[in-house]
C-alpha cells in the first residue's frame, strides 16, 4: 500500500528523513513512533505530497507518487483520510454537517451524502449526536466525529496524528478499539503516537524513527531493513531505543 524506498528529505542543514525504506501493506496497522523532531511529520507530509523527497521513491496503492503535478494531488488525497489530535471540527456546523462536508467538497450527490454520513456516524457510535455542535460534545465524541469525517469517503489509508493526545486513558482506549475495528474492515492505518502504553496494549507493528532514520521495524515477513532491502523477519533495532 505504501512503499518508501531509500527516501531522504532535508530542510537546509536539518535532516527530515535519511535513506528511509518502509513497506506498509494493505490492511496493516502501523504505529509510527519516535522522539520529537525525529522525522514522523516529514514522513506523513511526504505521503500527503505536501513536500517532495530529495531522493528515493514513494509508492501509494501501486502508483509512484514521488513527483506529482499539482492537478494530480487532489486525486491522491481522496485515497487518504486524516485524523488529528486537535479534532479540527467546524464549530458552526453540526456533527452531520462536519462529516458531510468531506463529501461535499468532492461533489457527491445529496442522496449519497445522507446515506453514507449516517452509515459512518453509526459505525463510530454517534448517530444519535448528528444534530449536535462540537461544543456540545465530549472530547471523545469530537474525535469520533473526526474519525467519521476521515473515513466517509472510504479512503485506502487512514493517517492518525496523535489521535489520543487530548483524551483521558479510558476514552483513548475506546478510540483505539474503534480504529482497530476500522482496520479490520480493510483500511490501512498509520498512526503517529508517543503513547507507549497504547502501543504496548495494541500489539501492532511498530516503525520507529530517530534522527530521520528508521531504527526499528517489528514487521516480519514483509519488512524492509534500514538499507532498503527485504529482510528475513528479524527486528531492526537500536539498543536502548526509548519512545
Amino acid at each position: 500500500m505504501i512503499l518508501f524506498r531509500n527516501v531522504s528529505k532535508n530542510f537546509g542543514s536539518n535532516v527530515g528523513l535519511a535513506n528511509a525504506s518502509v513497506h506498509i501493506n494493505k490492511g496493516d496497522f502501523v504505529f509510527l513512533v519516535g522522539p520529537s523532531g525525529a522525522g514522523k511529520t516529514t514522513f506523513i507530509r511526504l505521503i500527503l505530497k505536501e513536500i517532495d523527497p530529495d531522493k528515493g521513491r514513494i509508492t501509494l496503492a501501486g502508483k509512484d507518487i514521488t513527483h506529482l503535478s499539482r492537478r494530480e494531488i487532489p486525486a491522491l488525497r481522496q485515497k487518504i483520510g486524516m485524523v488529528f489530535q486537535d479534532f479540527r471540527l467546524l464549530e458552526k456546523k453540526t456533527v452531520f454537517e462536519n462529516v458531510a462536508f468531506a463529501m461535499e467538497i468532492h461533489n457527491a450527490k445529496r442522496r449519497d451524502i445522507k446515506k453514507q454520513v449516517m452509515y459512518v456516524l453509526d459505525l463510530v457510535g454517534i448517530a444519535d449526536k448528528k444534530d449536535r455542535y462540537p461544543n456540545e460534545l465530549s472530547a471523545g465524541e469530537q474525535q469520533r466525529v473526526g474519525i467519521a469525517r476521515a473515513i466517509v469517503n472510504n479512503p485506502r489509508v487512514l493517517i492518525c496524528d496523535e489521535p489520543t493526545g487530548n483524551l483521558d486513558p479510558v476514552t483513548a482506549m475506546e478510540i483505539m478499539d474503534l480504529l482497530d475495528k476500522i482496520n479490520l474492515r480493510g483500511t490501512t492505518i498509520l498512526m503517529v503516537t508517543h503513547a507507549k502504553d497504547i502501543v504496548d496494549k495494541m500489539n501492532k507493528r511498530v516503525v520507529a524513527i530517530e534522527n530521520g532514520r528508521i531504527v526499528r521495524d517489528e514487521e516480519g515477513q514483509y519488512g524492509l531493513d534500514t538499507e532498503g532491502d527485504f529482510y528475513d523477519g528479524r527486528d531492526v533495532e537500536v539498543d536502548n531505543y526509548v519512545f
